[in-house]
């Protein structure tokens, strides 16, 4: 029955002069979601509508599903798009619309009409009562509730007729490439996809960093790794990660520095190396899952010695997040699962038993003496060997 979809967005309407660029990554964004669905389909913008409509068979499931993950979408309307052809067959069209959708329906229901083609014989007053009055003679059941009906019918008349009663809720947010790139240092934990996903609505494309550390880290930590990217990709289009080996500077810092030490001095480099590549990168930003009091290296005052390292802003959207909100999010974005395979990250191999809490910046810094110059080549060469993994 549904051949097409309208596509409500939210924040895009209120855009100024550069309005238009907005709706445009959308459009780009809502074709690129529907690449891999089966079908073709046709998707334009007028009169601050846009409109997704399939070119012959399609699978319906798979197309509303992949219009669910493009951020900038607010509601998902599958539509019956009707040619002008009087009143009568307008009404006729309703009511058999509402007899494939609902059946013999004994729901209350409101009809909205909005004429945007203002030469239609009829006001919007008078086809929302006009036809009410088909409806209720048609299903004797159905009764009017202006102001809490369970069935909302909208009639759009605009240079063709829109008939639509379903609004699928999108994912909101804005439209990805619309706010530059960050890059997001992604691990193996529940935290970090949850963070890429949630800068990513905000419009901001997404690079990644890894840092496997073979051979204590398995090649099947790393694929854990990539399987989150590519689940995080589902949202925000293809993800560049980038796999630092980090074995060499991680041994390095353990033979050199305080072991209570450990957390905060990697955490240190493993932000030196991700800034590095996200300036040769063009990402204008560093994104991290890290949340207030979680684990040892994300009290205050540890956030403020990692911090002290980086010259990029450093974006921790679950800052204040408990950890049942993040896990809430990540079973919603598919990837809570992947993230509790038991797989260990470098982070998690060399933690130290009792790590401090409270870290003195000039101390760490004194401690980080010790590593002398032989740490800035490792770093150099960490930076120049990355593994690119283009997913998604």
């Amino acid at each position: 029955m549904f051949k097409a979809f309208l596509i409500k967005y939210g924040e895009i309407a209120i855009k100024g002069k550069n309005r238009y660029l907005f709706e445009n990554a959308l459009l780009a964004q809502i074709r690129h979601a529907l690449k891999d669905v089966e079908g073709s389909f046709l998707v334009t913008k007028e009169q601050g509508r846009m409109y997704v409509e399939a070119q012959g068979d399609y699978d319906f499931e798979e197309a509303v599903e992949a219009l669910k993950r493009v951020f900038g979408i607010v509601g998902i309307c599958p539509v019956v798009i009707l040619e002008d052809e009087g009143f009568e067959r307008l009404a006729e069209e309703v009511v058999k619309y509402l007899g494939s959708c609902y059946g013999e329906c004994d729901k209350t229901f409101k009809v909205h009409a909005r004429r945007a083609r203002k030469t239609y014989p009829l006001q919007s007053m008078e086809i929302n009562a006009q036809l009410g009055g088909r409806i209720l003679e048609c299903f004797p059941g159905m009764k009017v509730d202006v102001h809490h009906p369970e069935l909302m019918l909208y009639v759009e008349i605009r240079e063709r007729i829109y008939l639509y009663s379903d609004v699928i809720p999108g994912p909101g947010g804005m439209p990805v490439g619309t706010n530059g790139k960050s890059m997001l240092l992604l691990s193996g934990g529940i935290d970090s996809p949850v963070a890429g996903y949630m800068v990513a609505k905000r419009g901001v494309k997404i690079d990644a960093v890894y840092f496997h550390a073979p051979p204590y880290t398995s090649e099947r930590a790393k694929q854990k790794v990539v399987d989150l990217a590519a689940k995080v990709a589902r949202y925000a289009g293809p993800v560049y990660l980038y796999v630092v080996n980090f074995t060499e500077i991680q041994l390095y810092i353990y033979e050199k520095c305080p072991h209570e030490e450990l957390t905060i001095i990697m955490r240190r480099y493993m932000m030196r190396i991700a800034e590095r590549i996200a300036e040769k990168t063009g990402s204008l930003g560093l994104i991290t899952g890290e949340s207030i009091g979680q684990v040892a290296s994300q009290t205050v005052q540890s956030l403020a010695a990692t911090n002290e390292v980086c010259t990029m802003p450093v974006f921790r959207p679950l800052i204040a997040f408990d950890k049942e909100d993040i896990v809430t999010i990540s079973k919603r974005i598919d990837t809570f699962e992947t993230s509790i395979q038991p797989f260990e990250d470098c982070c998690t191999i060399f933690v130290a038993k009792h790590p401090v809490t409270k870290p003195n910046a000039a101390v760490i810094r004194k401690s980080e003496l010790k590593l002398s110059e032989k740490i800035d080549a490792m770093v150099d060469e960490a930076v120049e060997t990355a593994e690119l993994i283009v997913v998604g």
